[in-house]
């Protein structure tokens, strides 16, 4: 799920973007509001860089997977999760055989518990990268991804799922996965035990509105051994989201931030110098930290030359094989937990324990966290939850996906002229700038609901012989200034 072979003297770091061993679904962190271009100096359009690369993706264009020339590249992501759901439903299959003839077999227990745990994550991130969200009110024919669990290879072409049946399966599988490991929690964070299973478990009730069932779910969590790292005595530069941190619950595969996000200095040696083609933190997320809030300083760092703000909560480009890196998607901490609770608290009118749960979180993360500072109203405390969320969660893969619940929330859904704005740039080759020129702006999911989901692989259509559609996405333009 990683890739090793990242250079610090070339912009073009996404250059294995297309193969299966390569880096995995960068895009992911470019379609939010928390990202923008990040462009200085002239790089080669012809270069893969994360800007020439991922602009479709970052832009919300009808073929996302076509490059800065027009041409296109192969999103991989579609191909590797379904081959490891296959594997997974063989394994499946298998090891129920094998627990008949040995039914108190710890080990085998802890295989299955595992294997049903993957395969309702696996399906989960497919769901919200190539389905529909989830609607309450209409789960049961708003169209998800092709749902297979049996562990036969059938010949016959898929066709896409109503999100109530994936969503039922992914609480089936997790429901087993709590059975399997009941009482289990590895001593490592890259193998699953109960407290994955059960953030996992918040976080789709959370999503399907099923917020008693959040707080069931993480009753008594603080006494599974996590605990969140306090920001006020944390040293500088420090890394709250290592595999070692007191706040990582579980973790697998690779990290793409620094290849996304990259410094405009990378090398004097490789002619990068004073140029970068690639992202920044989004103004607007910068500007809704607090000047009181410690992960402004924790989370961020500054670019070399321009000074730009770029994400710091993983290693950097020169520590990017470090063993105990997390992954910037699959991957679980306990302040995730904490916030899955206070969103679900504060959804259920439960305000003055709403407000006790977030000061759990913000003492930690503040010099001096008020709890004054608390909004008085139901709305405006769930909302206030939200930002929160997306101050403590960016770039861990939270992000496009919340954005996509709260937009069809049943109860306090986004406005209906909700958008996000992406800046383009034009460049100037004899003063050697750019300039803004415009915005590309994404609305509501009311207004432009197919480019909320990313289009399903070329290669699964043709496949499927047409059984499988996407949504026509709206062409897009730039909006001047």
């Amino acid at each position: 799920m990683t890739s090793t072979n990242l250079s610090i003297y070339s912009q073009a770091t996404m250059s294995d973007m297309s193969s299966e061993t390569g880096i995995t679904a960068p895009w992911l962190h470019v379609m939010d509001d928390d990202s923008e271009q990040f462009v200085l100096g002239y790089v080669a359009t012809d270069q893969a860089t994360p800007l020439n690369m991922l602009s479709g993706f970052h832009n919300w264009s009808q073929a996302p997977a076509t490059n800065i020339l027009n041409f296109a590249w192969t999103d991989e992501l579609w191909k590797k999760i379904y081959k490891r759901i296959g594997s997974l439903n063989a394994m499946i299959f298998q090891a129920s055989d094998l627990a008949d003839k040995s039914p108190g077999d710890s080990n085998l227990k802890h295989l299955r518990g595992e294997a049903y745990f993957l395969r309702a994550y696996y399906y989960f991130m497919l769901q919200n990268i190539y389905g529909s969200p989830y609607r309450v009110s209409s789960a049961g024919s708003d169209e998800g991804v092709p749902l297979k669990i049996s562990e036969k290879v059938d010949d016959k072409y898929f066709q896409r799922d109503n999100n109530d049946k994936i969503y039922k399966q992914i609480i089936s599988d997790l429901d087993q996965a709590a059975q399997f490991l009941e009482g289990y929690n590895s001593s490592t964070k890259i193998r699953v035990g109960l407290a994955a299973v059960k953030a996992l478990q918040s976080r789709v009730y959370l999503y399907t509105e099923q917020y008693d069932k959040v707080l069931a779910t993480v009753n008594g969590f603080e006494l599974m051994g996590y605990s969140l790292i306090d920001l006020n005595t944390y040293p500088s530069n420090a890394n709250i989201t290592s595999r070692s941190s007191t706040e990582t619950i579980f973790t697998m595969g690779g990290n793409v931030i620094p290849a996304v996000f990259m410094n405009d200095s990378l090398s004097a040696y490789g002619g990068n110098d004073r140029r970068v083609s690639a992202f920044k933190s989004s103004d607007n997320l910068i500007q809704s930290y607090d000047l009181k809030d410690l992960r402004l300083k924790a989370f961020f760092t500054r670019s070399a030359k321009s000074k730009a703000f770029l994400p710091n909560k993983y290693q950097t480009y020169k520590t990017f094989n470090d063993p105990d890196q997390v992954s910037c998607i699959f991957s679980f901490r306990f302040a995730e937990v904490i916030l899955n609770r206070a969103e679900a608290l504060a959804m259920m009118g439960s305000d003055a324990e709403a407000r006790t749960e977030i000061q759990k979180l913000r003492v930690m993360r503040f010099a001096n966290a008020s709890a004054a500072d608390l909004p008085q109203s139901n709305q405006a405390l769930v909302e206030f939850i939200r930002a929160e969320r997306r101050r403590e969660l960016c770039y861990e893969g939270h992000r496009w996906f919340d954005l996509r619940r709260y937009a069809v929330n049943s109860k306090y859904p986004l406005s209906a002229n909700f958008s996000i704005t992406h800046p383009t740039y034009n460049y100037d080759g004899q003063s050697n700038t750019y300039t803004k020129v415009g915005n590309y702006v994404l609305k509501s999911i009311a207004q432009d609901g197919a480019s909320w989901q990313v289009p399903i692989p070329n290669y699964a259509i043709e496949f499927n012989q047409g059984s499988l559609i996407n949504p026509v996405r709206s062409v897009r333009n730039i909006q001047p200034l």
